[in-house]
């Protein structure tokens, strides 16, 4: 179906074509043929077809200089023509399909079958209905009206289970409208520099059009196909569509060709635009892959053989098959990009199958399209803890709940047969056949509710509720969250590892000191006091060796700060000019951008930029800007007062480090050092080689920048540490500046054992004699490591995944990550979570993380912490209401079912319980919203069990309450009432009052035990701040007035008699009990119960001998194909954790310490094999299953 909407789609463009043949000088399908070749074959068709560049943009009706003229007919033109820059999202799932969907549970097919027998039996009337010897119960009192309405059961399960659907498909429906609606906003977001009509404007993504001039810089991910018109050391990462790791270099002579969805890894320049949307080169491998969306099955097949049928862009025209397989490996990787899926979305950890190009950032964990395997297996992170650890509780429960239904049917149908044809020897008489089989459906819609009941289908909901709650609320706290489990991984998180500029400090620089003509300026020195030719020397350095796209531009209201656009450290030294009275417009305007003969842009390697033009006199000039340690070492002369060059010696250089630069850095200033170098103008000198170049340079000045401390930052990390996760400062400033903004953030204390370290220093410590990294050398660093500067991304990386790696604490590290640049990619992938700047941070920032921080404040993280904890908690809440009603609620009904053969609680009855239970309360539990309160406990770890021992004690402590009221209410509550008795009615009674009051007290109990359940750390005052969330209050208060309709008015279907007031008096008195009797448990203290410990662990620890694991594996890879996505990702999740409990136990017990170091040893080699591919989910997850021990490390393999 995809393959035809785009063929249409390009038919009829095929029309418009011919009738604008005219219009302009190519054809969509000459650019898209030309868009398909790569390198020196472009170059020459270029030459051939079109002549140059500069031929095409005109053929284009486009300047390269002035850009499009932008108007709007124009515009709309060229998208008519060319095509819009965005493809078509997969149509959202219809409501019908998701109720379709909600249909396929187990439980609720079974109950649908129960139901319709039930249904079908109750209007076959047998002649013999009224012959009296059939069957002993049904002597009682049963008038004809009585025998009409026994469909009523029936047909009340139905609709009840109708209810449960529409619940469910409503819940999955909303979930994915608010996705859309957050994808939409993220891509609203992403915008991109063109010229039009001479201005430089930004332009959302979808917005451009073919002809369109797009400026590009380092960090972009390029939107669209397009020439390369003009710029200088672009270097373009195409992994994405060709797989080869190489970075590209671009030029127009060589290799003009720019890709949509790669990179810019260095440098900077301009290009035409060529192709947008489905025409461009990530746009046609969309299309291959079928983004219109049919069946999955057939895109896989579809997308192979039209592969092979098209040359697909590989990086050396290699056979398209290759290439189909590249594309799909790119989009493995998530790099695929385009208008519509914005660069942040589309990232590796594609969530939930729903791969990049389908536009849809989730589908519901639980009812998810049947994706294939394949796709499933896509994820970075497979199962966040909180899920495995639930798959876990709710797989024992489901198993328990099974055991006990199929036990109460058994007993049931052998008492009724024992009792019928035994004891009381009646014969089987064929007319009394349908009133036996009515008796068996009895029983067995008995035991489904029983099933119903304990199954707590209500764990996925109560999840997928408060994980969306919490987004959508995070939102408002500034963090777009991209990956739902990162809302969650970040409540157990140990550390973060924090960028210094822009996210613990405002990124506003400013200039402060300043080192010119042999005086130390503590501040802005006055404009006369410099020299003339050193101030001419000093403007041009800055204002032509900095990106022409950094601006200071005038502030939007009047008395604000001016607004600086482009690199902030190029603002502060633009700004420092404008301070000194000068204007870099001017110089600016004189040397435009196309005249700048070299550039040698920042990359992390170099630490400096360059940059170098041609004089009047032919002869050449390069101003050269950096970290100060590093551009000083290249320098041999220094101006002086008067403005001439002096010799500059090491000695001289270690003078001005210790009096001018270490001062500088200790007040917490970033030092630059700005100089130049003439070069004749013949010979021109080997500008490729750069340790030539970059040397022997005249120092014009060195400069303090300022970059202060955001002022909320102190008391965020603070909280931090206070809530046990330890703050890291990672940076490229010098050692001296960290440690200073370090103090003021509160990072360091005076007087600490800590360590600050230089990259250098760092490595050297780390790595062994061959200069391979050691794992137990990082074990005796990061714990102490507070503060590391001057690191390179590489660095970054290194640290993040020892801490990760490490297992020097019981506990696994989780680690958070802070990034803005390109460089950080690596980094934030490895990271546990990774936050990107959502101002400051790439495109390609984004696209590695798991958290856009639009603010980008580090106080938001603290937010995220707090949301991430209160997600935990919440679920705890939900589990420990959850788990009382099961367990009585079951109780109840096996019990009553053996002694009086008919459970207390009716099937409708108990399918309204499990409303309640499951969907009302996870949905009234999980959004309570979080208290400050969450920041002063230490994180819970990786192997806490869900259930601890409190919950444990009020979980079994409440059963005992309510099973007590229950069963004396059961027994002897007709004496009590003076009512009639409910126990051995016959087939067809109508409701008894004695059953009624058990009802309606088990409700009253739920409602009261769901405040009590608020409250999971034994805390004594459950009401605490229930009125901030209105929810809570309104499905309490709605829930109770229900249940008055149900009991006064709910008649036969409910199977409810109306009560009297003084009955439901004492109902509600019972449930007032639940409040009391929280307090009585609240006052055992827990430690005294040593029984329970077991019981809280057995959740999530339950020993599985190694044969049985390994058969379990087997028995998943058959049966994948029959399952549902979701339940296959559940069945994963619980294997990832047995897996992970074999190794905690093999450690905790000690006995087989050596077994457990070689395994070790052998699964972290794993881990390294499966760090080094680009995409670790695959690996790790094989990892995980085949070998029962391999956890820990193989686990980090995805983080």
């Amino acid at each position: 179906m995809g393959d035809m909407t785009n063929s249409d789609f390009y038919s009829k463009n095929q029309r418009n074509e011919s009738s604008h043949g005219g219009e302009f000088g190519c054809t969509l399908e000459e650019l898209r043929s030309l868009m398909e070749l790569r390198g020196t074959e472009a170059v020459v068709k270029i030459k051939e077809t079109y002549g140059d560049t500069e031929a095409i943009c005109r053929r284009l009706k486009t300047s390269p200089v002035e850009g499009l003229p932008g108007t709007a007919s124009d515009l709309e033109k060229r998208k008519q023509i060319f095509g819009q820059n965005f493809i078509p999202p997969k149509k959202p799932k219809t409501f019908l399909q998701l109720v379709w969907e909600a249909l396929q549970d187990v439980t609720l097919i079974i109950l649908e079958i129960a139901a319709i027998i039930s249904l079908g039996l109750s209007f076959y009337h047998p002649p013999g209905e009224s012959s009296e010897g059939c069957a002993t119960a049904q002597a009682g009192a049963e008038d004809e009206g009585e025998a009409e309405a026994g469909w009523i059961e029936g047909a009340a399960i139905l609709l009840s289970v109708i209810c449960v659907v529409l619940v469910t498909a409503f819940n999955d429906w909303s979930k994915e409208k608010q996705f859309r609606g957050l994808q939409s906003r993220i891509e609203q977001e992403q915008k991109f520099t063109v010229v039009r009509a001479s201005q430089v404007v930004q332009i959302p993504v979808a917005e451009i059009v073919v002809g369109d001039i797009a400026q590009i810089k380092y960090g972009d991910l390029l939107p669209a196909d397009g020439l390369f018109i003009q710029g200088n050391d672009l270097k373009i990462d195409e992994s994405s569509l060709t797989g080869e790791s190489d970075q590209v270099r671009k030029s127009v002579d060589k290799d003009p060709m720019l890709l949509s969805g790669t990179h810019v890894m260095e440098g900077s320049g301009r290009m035409v635009v060529t192709a947008v949307g489905v025409n461009s080169q990530t746009g046609i491998i969309f299309t291959l892959l079928g983004a219109g969306g049919e069946e999955e099955e057939k895109k896989d097949k579809k997308g192979v053989k039209k592969g092979d049928g098209l040359q697909l862009p590989a990086a050396d025209g290699a056979a398209g098959s290759n290439a189909a397989d590249s594309a799909n490996a790119s989009l493995v990787n998530g790099k695929m990009q385009d208008g519509t899926v914005d660069a942040s979305q589309s990232k590796a950890k594609q969530q939930d199958g729903a791969a990049a190009m389908e536009m849809q950032p989730l589908k519901s964990a639980e009812g998810g399209d049947a994706d294939d395997k394949k796709k499933a297996n896509m994820h970075k992170k497979e199962k966040s803890v909180l899920q495995g650890k639930l798959t876990k509780l709710a797989v024992q429960i489901g198993k328990a709940g099974l055991v006990m239904s199929a036990i109460t049917v058994i007993i049931l149908v052998l008492y009724f047969t024992v009792d019928t044809f035994v004891v009381n020897k009646k014969p089987w008489l064929p007319e009394c056949t349908p009133v036996y089989v009515q008796y068996f459906v009895k029983f067995f819609i008995i035991g489904v509710t029983v099933l119903v009941v304990a199954v707590p289908e209500g764990l996925p909901l109560a999840v997928t509720i408060s994980l969306a709650y919490s987004v959508k609320k995070m939102m408002k706290d500034n963090n777009l969250v991209r990956h739902l489990d990162a809302c969650e991984t970040m409540g157990n998180a140990t550390a973060i590892c924090s960028d210094k500029t822009g996210t613990l400090t405002t990124n506003r620089m400013t200039v402060v000191q300043a080192y010119i003509g042999d005086v130390h300026y503590k501040e802005i020195p006055e404009p006369s006091s410099i020299n003339a030719k050193t101030m001419e020397l000093l403007v041009h350095a800055i204002a032509i060796n900095s990106a022409y796209t950094t601006k200071i531009l005038p502030p939007e209201k009047e008395g604000a700060l001016p607004r600086q656009v482009g690199n902030k450290t190029e603002c502060g030294l633009l700004g420092f000019v404008m301070d000194l009275k000068q204007d870099y417009e001017a110089v600016r305007s004189q040397m435009p951008e196309e005249k700048l003969y070299k550039v040698y842009t920042f990359n992390s390697v170099r630490k400096s930029m360059s940059t170098v033009i041609k004089l009047p006199d032919e002869s050449f000039r390069m101003y050269s800007k950096g970290a100060s340690e590093i551009v000083l070492k290249k320098c041999c002369k220094i101006l002086t007062g008067a403005g001439e060059p002096r010799v500059f010696r090491p000695r001289d250089r270690d003078e001005m480090v210790k009096k001018v630069i270490e001062p500088m850095a200790c007040d917490g200033l970033r030092t630059i050092c700005v100089g130049y170098r003439d070069f004749p103008s013949s010979p021109e000198p080997d500008w490729d080689n750069e340790n030539d170049i970059l040397n022997d340079l005249t120092c014009i000045c060195v400069v303090g920048i300022e970059d202060p401390v955001r002022p909320e930052v102190p008391e965020a990390i603070r909280k931090c540490q206070r809530a046990g996760i330890t703050v890291r400062m990672v940076t490229g400033d010098n050692i001296n500046t960290a440690r200073a903004i370090a103090i003021k953030c509160g990072i360091i204390h005076p007087g600490e054992d800590f360590l600050c370290l230089e990259g250098k220093e760092f490595n050297r410590r780390i790595r062994n004699e061959k200069g391979e990294i050691e794992q137990e050398r990082i074990d005796k660093i990061w714990p102490k490591l507070r503060v590391l500067a001057r690191s390179s991304p590489t660095d970054k990386h290194t640290l993040v995944k020892g801490i990760i790696d490490s297992t020097h604490t019981e506990q696994r590290q989780v680690v958070a990550v802070t990034g803005d640049g390109t460089n950080d990619g690596p980094a934030l992938k490895k990271a546990d979570v990774g936050f990107a700047m959502g101002i400051a941070g790439t495109d390609v920032a984004k696209e590695a993380s798991d958290i856009i921080l639009t603010d980008d404040n580090f106080s938001s993280i603290v937010k995220a912490v707090m949301w991430g904890r209160n997600v935990y908690d919440s679920i705890s809440k939900f589990l420990q209401f959850q788990l009382t009603v099961n367990v009585v609620a079951v109780i109840v009904a096996f019990t009553g079912a053996c002694i009086t053969q008919d459970s207390p609680l009716k099937a409708v009855q108990m399918l309204w319980v499990n409303l309640i239970m499951d969907t009302f309360a996870s949905l009234a539990l999980a959004t309570e919203p979080p208290t400050e309160s969450l920041l002063l406990r230490k994180p819970y770890g990786r192997n806490k069990p869900l259930i601890s021992r409190t919950m444990m004690k009020n979980i079994l402590g409440h059963a005992v309450y309510q099973l007590t009221l229950i069963f004396t209410l059961l027994f002897v509550g007709e004496k009590m009432f003076q009512i009639d008795s409910g126990r051995n009615a016959p087939l067809h009674s109508p409701p008894s009052e004695h059953y009624t009051i058990i009802f309606n007290t088990f409700v009253m109990m739920q409602l009261f035990n769901e405040i009590n359940a608020r409250k999971i750390h034994g805390e004594r005052n459950v009401f605490d701040g229930i009125f901030r969330n209105p929810i809570f209050c309104t499905i309490v208060l709605g829930t109770f007035a229900i249940q008055i309709v149900i009991v006064q008015f709910g008649g036969k279907p409910f199977s409810c008699a109306p009560l009297q007031l003084d009955q439901w008096m004492w109902c509600i008195f019972i449930g007032l009990g639940e409040l009391v009797w929280g307090q009585v448990i609240a006052t055992i203290p827990t430690s005294r119960l040593k029984f329970l410990k077991e019981a809280g662990r057995l959740t999530q620890k339950e020993e599985i001998p190694e044969e049985e694991l390994n058969e379990d594996v087997e028995e998943i890879d058959h049966a994948e194909r029959e399952l549902r996505r979701g339940q296959i990702l559940w069945f994963r999740g619980l294997n990832r954790i047995q897996t992970q409990i074999e190794v905690v136990n093999t450690f905790k017990s000690g006995a087989s310490f050596q077994g457990a170091l070689r395994r070790q040893s052998s699964v972290t080699s794993q881990s390294q094999d499966v760090a080094n591919l680009s995409s670790p989910s695959r690996v790790s997850l094989s990892n995980a299953l085949s070998s029962p021990t391999s956890l820990p490390p193989a686990a980090a393999g995805q983080g």
